[in-house]
């Protein structure tokens, strides 16, 4: 007879992000309370929720602050940008009493593998909780030369990809692959090999690849976007934001986005969970808000002795 499972019960929740009813945006698992966990029994919560990413709750190392976070993808993976991984952990402290909050705005901070950021929780009279976050200041990376190579990796023709604006990395905390295309119609038609996918990111030291276009679906967002990263075991993500504050200190830096301007990026809308993420970026602060909503929270049972490796 095998030895009983000795194991304990972790508190969590999942907040659909970016989003303002429930079921669209970009869902997250959160663990509550990651304290007592293992890096193992992280990642391998990570691949039990399989979402795009899971974020783990625990206290910050340094005494100025508020929490540290860590985020794993189904893979094991674990990311260090600041987008809807945190921006969803932010909304669940604040909507479950978690936060000591003003009536306006009351300003956090968050730990984040070595960076220490800020975060605002602004909360207004009968109006949903809201997250800002600033992320780090832009960094412009590698620049694709093959784009016949990245349009096949893509499932795109050459055609499809506007090259007078180079697709090219730019970070600001996590470093992806920008890449303009001619229209919603086109960016909504990819299907990228991962494989292929995965070899041309490589080539340029990018993470994720986000395709976005200039032709939106409402009027007074400024992009629509779709988000791929097959290297940390993510297929598609619905609300990227750290993808969006690249994309938006790329199109600050060319000149279609005022400075200090707050820009929309649309993404989601493939995979019938669209979102909304609002980004400013005011010479080298990159900020990235949204709202959204707790839709389910339960416990995980998990086996206090799983093997590390």
């Amino acid at each position: 007879m095998s030895d009983p499972i000795t194991a304990f019960r972790v508190p969590f929740a999942f907040v659909d992000v970016f989003a303002d009813r429930p079921l669209t945006g970009a869902p997250l698992p959160v663990v509550t309370d990651a304290n007592p966990l293992t890096d193992t029994q992280m990642r391998a919560i990570a691949r039990e929720f399989n979402q795009s990413e899971t974020t783990f709750l625990l206290d910050g190392t340094r005494p100025d602050v508020t929490r540290r976070l860590r985020s794993f993808t189904p893979t094991g993976e674990e990311v260090f940008g600041a987008g809807h991984n945190a921006l969803g952990a932010w909304l669940w402290l604040a909507s479950s009493g978690q936060l000591p909050l003003s009536d306006d705005e009351t300003t956090f901070t968050q730990e984040i593998g070595d960076a220490v950021l800020p975060v605002h929780v602004i909360r207004m009279d009968s109006q949903p909780i809201r997250v800002s976050m600033d992320q780090a200041p832009p960094r412009f990376g590698g620049t694709v030369t093959n784009y016949a190579a990245l349009a096949n990796a893509l499932g795109l023709n050459g055609e499809d990809i506007i090259t007078h604006r180079p697709a090219q990395v730019v970070s600001t905390g996590a470093g992806h692959l920008l890449v303009e295309i001619r229209n919603r119609e086109r960016v909504d038609q990819a299907v990228p090999d991962a494989e292929k996918l995965t070899a041309a990111l490589r080539q340029v030291g990018g993470e994720g690849c986000y395709l976005y276009t200039l032709d939106t679906v409402e009027v007074d967002a400024t992009a629509y976007a779709r988000f791929f990263n097959p290297a940390m075991g993510i297929w598609e993500d619905p609300a990227t934001g750290t993808a969006a504050g690249p994309l938006v200190a790329a199109l600050v830096a060319s000149g279609i986005v005022s400075d200090g301007a707050v820009a929309i990026i649309e993404q989601g809308h493939t995979q019938g969970r669209p979102s909304r993420i609002a980004v400013t970026v005011a010479g080298q602060r990159v900020r990235v808000s949204g709202s959204g909503i707790v839709v389910a929270s339960g416990t995980l049972i998990v086996d206090a002795d799983l093997p590390i490796g």
